[in-house]
């Protein structure tokens, strides 16, 4: 028969946790219990040694062979006495924790402490993280986004408009500035004629339409002398001809009122003109100036920089390409890349069934047969004799 002080010991227990727990549940037993299981074990050791010793307050002494069980508390949430709140009490298992002065060096059993490989350094969201590259001066270094095998398509492109002539190699805007019978500045007031014709309109019309017109006497004090009307039948087909001959009028008199009969040097200048864009006037720069201020992206380098991912995402307007390519080409190739990506749009990847399979770009093209593939060869000689001026 088990001692009967064992009872009242475990009894005492019980009262102590009702006492000292906010109020009394399963939930908060629990978590007292697991905080004061120590405490409540060294109670039970206590009363087992007082037992051994003699000096309970009972009257009976104890036998010191009884032997203390350690005990665990199934269930320490008596049943209500109503019977209209009997519900069956989940049993409660307390269990305790590591014993924190039995753990290895390194900390917790079974722990390991991280080496400095495992130290990788980690954002607020939990993903790994670099540390940035940092200038000779400590700032942040950024990044400049180029597009895949960009070099390899130019030097391909290069390649492809030395085999295949373009009528921009031979009729384009550019090809005044080298007819050294006239003067400097008349040459240079071919040059931006011509850019205000091209366009929206081929080569092949606008080299006519300036054939006519030099014919006629190109320049701007002859073009004030001349009807608007006559000037409207010269130029014509060109695209929007009538809005054209009334900018090369307007322009013509601003020349000759404040610029001395010249164009001007700067971009600034340039736009003041009447039906001069910017791509119309970086280009005029680096022709008739010979100074690089801007790429020149006209329909063919809009549309080819977006088919071949040369821009960071799709781009609506000529003037957001050549925003986004000036950020990461180089330099160098500014002056270079409007002719070549003009000549090769002309012959080998014109905007309807471009052709793939004559382009040694198919291989690395992103949008190879998303236009159609035109299987008709290349025509690859351009007779200027059969023009009619």
């Amino acid at each position: 028969m088990l001692n009967p002080q064992y009872f009242r010991c475990f009894r005492r227990i019980i009262c102590i946790m009702e006492t000292k727990s906010p109020y009394f549940s399963p939930k908060k037993t629990r978590n007292f219990a697991k905080q004061q299981h120590a405490g409540l074990k060294a109670i039970v050791l206590q009363k087992s040694v007082t037992a051994e010793g003699g000096t309970s307050g009972i009257n009976a002494p104890v036998k010191a062979s009884i032997a203390v069980p350690e005990i665990k508390l199934e269930q320490l949430a008596p049943e209500a006495p109503d019977r209209k709140r009997r519900q069956k009490k989940k049993p409660i298992k307390i269990e305790t924790s590591p014993d924190r002065s039995e753990s290895c060096a390194n900390g917790f059993p079974g722990e390991r402490t991280p080496t400095k490989k495992d130290q990788a350094p980690f954002d607020d969201s939990g993903i790994k993280t670099e540390a940035p590259a940092l200038e000779s001066d400590g700032t942040a270094k950024q990044s400049k986004w180029e597009p895949e095998n960009w070099r390899l398509a130019l030097d391909n492109i290069r390649q492809m408009r030395q085999m295949m002539p373009a009528p921009v190699d031979t009729m384009g805007c550019d090809q005044f500035k080298d007819d050294y019978s006239v003067p400097a500045k008349i040459r240079r007031f071919h040059t931006l004629v011509s850019l205000m014709l091209s366009s929206q309109t081929k080569d092949q019309v606008n080299f006519e339409c300036m054939q006519r017109l030099r014919k006629h006497g190109l320049t701007p004090e002859n073009v004030i002398a001349t009807d608007v009307a006559v000037l409207e039948k010269l130029i014509y087909p060109v695209s929007f001809y009538k809005n054209k001959a009334k900018f090369i009028n307007q322009t013509s008199q601003i020349l000759v009122d404040s610029f001395d009969g010249d164009i001007p040097d700067t971009i600034e200048g340039l736009l003041k003109l009447p039906g001069v864009g910017k791509k119309m006037a970086h280009l005029c720069m680096r022709s008739a100036w010979n100074v690089v201020t801007g790429i020149g992206v006209d329909t063919h380098v809009h549309r080819i920089c977006n088919w071949l991912r040369w821009v960071p995402k799709e781009t609506k307007s000529p003037e957001d390409t050549r925003l986004a390519l000036e950020k990461w080409l180089p330099f160098e190739l500014w002056q270079e890349v409007n002719q070549l990506l003009v000549g090769f749009g002309q012959t080998v990847c014109p905007a309807t069934n471009p052709y793939c399979n004559e382009c040694l770009n198919a291989a690395i093209c992103p949008a190879k047969g998303k236009h159609g593939i035109r299987k008709t060869p290349i025509k690859r000689e351009i007779k200027t004799e059969a023009l009619e001026f």
